[in-house]
């Protein structure tokens, strides 16, 4: 699946990737390929993700949200 993760700033990271994990406000929750549509708040902590050659990033974020549609994931972070 493709991600975008944005600040009002900039984009801080754009890429293929085979899992995101993420600070939702009621709890963290992970993404796999071919997610159903989503939409859903975030709040302060880490989003990980694991890039096609398996490795892990970590991005903190102050809050944000999430959309997820058709394969592409779209952080709008704080």
């Amino acid at each position: 699946m493709n991600i975008e993760i944005t600040t009002p700033d900039k984009t801080i990271f754009e890429g293929e990737v085979n899992l995101v994990q993420l600070p939702g406000i009621d709890g963290s929750f992970e993404l796999l390929d071919n997610h159903a549509p989503l939409i859903s708040a975030l709040k302060k902590g880490k989003i990980k993700i694991k890039d096609k050659k398996r490795n892990i990033r970590f991005f903190e974020i102050n809050g944000g949200i999430i959309e997820v549609l058709k394969n592409k994931v779209l952080v709008l972070a704080e």
